[in-house]
């Protein structure tokens, strides 16, 4: 009913490389940016209903860029629909949107996930960093598009791979100031969740575990070792795709072992997850695709539907020979050689240059498992990572009332300078889904919003 109220209000507009569209109330605007020839990303932006202006607040409004994982899942629908938009698939408003506190940007990124296409495959995206600059392409067209953004801080927010891409992504674009190729943009910080930084730290970690948590007996664990050292030897030696080969036998050898753990949260079983219930046979490179699906409240009704007839006609703008999946396993193989390469460097580099870095990780995550993270985390040559290591951890009630307070410790956190870390308790691979309220509260602080939290 909400999406058909908004038909009415629908202007076009056209111009140069991009094409976008919007609402008449200015709540709203979506179109697609030619990044490269043959390269065009989908985006879809969300003024907060909360905004704040910069008289009646201390501190200016944020403005999130969502980056979702895969690589092949689409901002537009997985994060903006299941996860933190304003409204759920059944076009319910979702009480802990971030839209609360923030304006939102989903992209679908990279080019050929979601509504983004390439005219051709050879205009897919091959590496990270192709990735990454097509997003300061789409950067600079939005801040022609969208004039609040030239006054609200920009954070980039990656969810998986996403949180690779927005580490990449963050360097260019923070590169992109400094030299004055981007100007009217303030780089507010980069927030990776449950992020796949350090692929061979979390091959490394899932062994020991799966055993802690019963789902792996020794033998298991010895064998599921065996191909994490080959996966750190590979690694090492630069032999990227055959790291990734080694990795996705890895997923297979656990999916037998440990009668078919969930690799999204070690409660719960492959067969538990609806994206992947009737469909017993994947392959391990699907599994990997679909290893951020999760059991969403809205699950009986199908995303790729909704996305198709409901959402692609309301849009208007999206080419008739589209068609909206939930996961474009193209994508994910056209990055089979940067797809183990790690990115702790690149949050070195930010952290260098003074940008406000937020890791958060779900306890119950496997895929990009808390103790794999904390292993990179100890890599960092930041020169604050010593202090940061020795402070303790703050445990988070979020009490903002009485029914809050009298829940347990939710989440901790501890930060120093400009290095944040959140562990997220009762909390799977996608945070927002498992423990909205917390993910909310979350990333109110790690942008700084002035925004009502209450």
């Amino acid at each position: 009913m909400a999406l058909l109220c908004l038909l009415s209000i629908l202007l076009l507009f056209h111009g140069g490389a991009a094409i976008s569209a919007g609402t008449k109330d200015g709540m709203q605007r979506w179109g697609y940016v030619e990044t490269r020839p043959k390269a065009n990303l989908f985006w879809w932006w969300f003024k907060s209903p909360n905004r704040v202006s910069s008289a009646e607040a201390t501190k200016p409004w944020p403005t999130i860029l969502w980056l979702q994982g895969g690589p092949g899942g689409s901002g537009s629908g997985r994060g903006n629909f299941l996860e933190i938009g304003p409204w759920d698939l059944n076009m319910t408003p979702r009480m802990f949107t971030w839209l609360r506190v923030a304006d939102i940007v989903f992209a679908d990124s990279p080019v050929g996930v979601g509504f983004s296409y390439a005219d051709d495959t050879s205009a897919l995206v091959k590496t990270d960093s192709q990735a990454a600059t097509d997003l300061v392409v789409v950067i600079k067209v939005l801040l022609r598009k969208l004039p609040t953004l030239r006054s609200s801080p920009l954070y980039l927010v990656g969810e998986s791979y996403g949180g690779k891409i927005a580490a990449i992504a963050g360097v260019s674009l923070s590169k992109a100031i400094r030299k004055g190729t981007i100007v009217n943009l303030t780089l507010g910080g980069v927030v990776i969740g449950d992020g796949w930084i350090s692929p061979e730290d979390y091959a490394l970690s899932y062994a020991q575990l799966l055993h802690d948590v019963s789902r792996l007996n020794d033998n298991a664990v010895a064998d599921v070792n065996k191909m994490a050292v080959m996966v750190t030897e590979q690694v090492a030696a630069g032999k990227f795709a055959a790291a990734k080969k080694t990795w996705t036998d890895q997923l297979d050898l656990i999916d037998s072992k440990s009668d078919s753990v969930n690799m999204n949260n070690f409660l719960l079983d492959t067969g538990m997850n609806p994206g992947l219930a009737n469909s017993p046979s994947r392959t391990s490179n699907q599994l990997m695709m679909y290893h951020n699906v999760q059991q969403f409240p809205s699950a009986s009704i199908n995303i790729e539907d909704v996305m198709n007839t409901v959402i692609k006609p309301w849009l208007k703008i999206i080419p008739k020979n589209i068609v909206w999946q939930e996961a474009t396993l193209q994508v994910y193989e056209e990055l089979a050689n940067d797809f183990m390469k790690p990115a702790i460097n690149e949050v070195d580099e930010l952290l260098a240059s003074g940008i406000n870095v937020t890791v958060y990780n779900g306890q119950l995550d496997v895929i990009c498992p808390t103790v794999g993270v904390e292993a990179w985390v100890n890599k960092l040559k930041w020169d604050g990572l010593n202090t940061f290591l020795s402070l303790p951890r703050q445990p988070l009630h979020y009490c903002d009332s009485a029914i809050y307070c009298s829940k347990p410790i939710r989440a901790y956190v501890r930060s120093y300078k400009n290095l944040a870390f959140y562990w997220i308790l009762q909390a799977g691979h996608m945070v927002p889904v498992d423990q909205p309220y917390p993910g909310f509260r979350m990333i109110a602080s790690a942008t700084q919003s002035p925004g009502d939290t209450s």
